[in-house]
């Protein structure tokens, strides 16, 4: 059968998001991976641009 639980017994209730060194970790590798493809990218772009291609 299910128990009814009150408010006092919902606040009493611990848990939650604790920030630990490896979720800083990954997010940190993850904003490096964007920068690194926004600065490949922008490097693409720019080479277009100026014609400073390696023809094939």
């Amino acid at each position: 059968m299910r128990e009814i639980v009150n408010t006092s017994e919902l606040l009493s209730i611990d848990g939650g998001l604790s920030i630990s060194g490896s979720l800083i970790n990954a997010f940190t590798s993850g904003i490096k991976i964007v920068l690194e493809v926004g600065r490949s990218f922008g490097t693409s772009i720019r080479r277009i641009i100026i014609g400073n291609l390696c023809h094939v």
